[in-house]
């Protein structure tokens, strides 16, 4: 047992190294652009002008900076640029769930698109949630104006070289931190994996299925999409339809969930660690999921009894 286990915690060091140096190569270099663009006044310029859209969220127009990396790369990168910015805990919630929801959409939606889901419907509508998923943390969020947590240090002011001093400062730590919960992460799911945890847990989650709106069938596959997230689901949903243990349909049905509610184990202890509420994170997901796939059987329902 001993053994096994250890062997995971070995396998899991030269990948977890690898996924790091990749993401790091993305968000370094955009979060020291956003310091820069501050410094010289530029982030300020944009959000006159994003404001008008952005105060019905409770947002200042400059956060829409980091809601369009994360959507157009990933939720690291996102968090690489909040961590580059002056908010509140009450901004920097509202923003990361709108990234949550709404992430990584050209490589997302390729990948889903492999099992027949449509990508252009399926990145509307996660553009849409996002945004009125954040107009229903504006409304019942309570007051939060303290400083996000995760960026505490002082914004450097004089020259430009103290502004890179900062930034260095900033990314040793969000580096180690990156490295030490990928880790941990890839560690787990190897373990999962060793010990066949994962398929016994399919069985007792069937009436969440059912609550969910989902296929009784698709509880194996919901638990990967929500603990490995999407690309790994959509393996998984590729796999089962080969064997005929779900339909085509069946797959799309899921795959309207895990847009809205992927990745849980992954996204949750990434924005918590850095000061997100963990609670907002898994209701506000897991709400919105919800609600899309009990409208889409509604609205199946009502357009039979019109036919």
């Amino acid at each position: 047992m001993n053994h096994r286990v250890l062997a995971q915690f070995k396998s899991a060091f030269r990948p977890a190294t690898k996924t790091t140096l990749w993401l790091l190569k993305i968000m370094l270099p955009i979060s020291l652009l956003v310091r820069l663009l501050q410094y010289y006044g530029v982030i300020a310029w944009l959000a006159q002008y994003l404001d008008v859209v952005f105060q019905y969220m409770g947002l200042p127009g400059a956060s829409a900076i980091a809601f369009l990396t994360g959507a157009s790369v990933t939720t690291y990168a996102s968090l690489a640029v909040m961590l580059s910015m002056e908010l509140t805990l009450r901004e920097a919630t509202i923003i990361s769930i709108m990234v949550l929801i709404c992430h990584a959409l050209p490589l997302e939606s390729a990948v889903i698109s492999r099992v027949g889901s449509n990508p252009w419907k399926m990145a509307t509508l996660r553009i849409i949630a996002a945004f009125l998923a954040a107009m229903f943390l504006n409304a019942v969020l309570p007051g939060m104006s303290s400083p996000f947590t995760a960026h505490p240090e002082a914004e450097a002011t004089g020259t430009v070289w103290s502004v890179m001093e900062v930034w260095l400062v900033a990314s040793v730590k969000l580096s180690l931190m990156i490295y030490g919960l990928i880790y941990s992460l890839m560690v787990v799911q190897r373990l999962l994996g060793e010990f066949g945890v994962m398929p016994l847990l399919d069985r007792p989650l069937r009436p969440v299925m059912l609550f969910f709106g989902l296929p009784e069938n698709a509880a194996y596959l919901w638990l990967v999409g929500n603990v490995l997230g999407i690309s790994y689901g959509s393996a998984m949903m590729l796999d089962l339809e080969d064997s005929g243990a779900i339909t085509r349909e069946e797959a799309n049905e899921v795959n309207y969930h895990l847009i809205m509610n992927h990745s849980m184990l992954e996204d949750t202890l990434v924005f918590a660690a850095v000061g997100i509420s963990a609670f907002w994170i898994l209701f506000t997901r897991m709400l919105f999921a919800f609600m899309l796939v009990w409208g889409r059987r509604l609205l199946k329902k009502v357009n039979l009894l019109r036919a």
